[in-house]
């Protein structure tokens, strides 16, 4: 777990907070590790559907 964060622009030190702060520092934790995967997935298929796109670009040309 993280042991400090940065709200509004302030460093906050988590190692002396409340139980409460420090789940939900977890929290924010686990948020963020979605985030960042939600992410990655969305550019794996944005990849794919340029793969698709040119790929449809390819059949549209004539045969040479």
């Amino acid at each position: 777990m993280q042991t400090q964060f940065e709200i509004d622009g302030r460093l906050v030190d988590l190692t002396e907070a409340t139980s409460r702060a420090r789940e939900l520092a977890e929290s924010i934790t686990f948020v963020d590790a979605q985030i960042r995967q939600l992410l990655n997935e969305w550019a794996i298929a944005d990849t794919a559907r340029l793969a698709y796109l040119a790929a449809i670009a390819r059949e549209q040309r004539p045969a040479r």
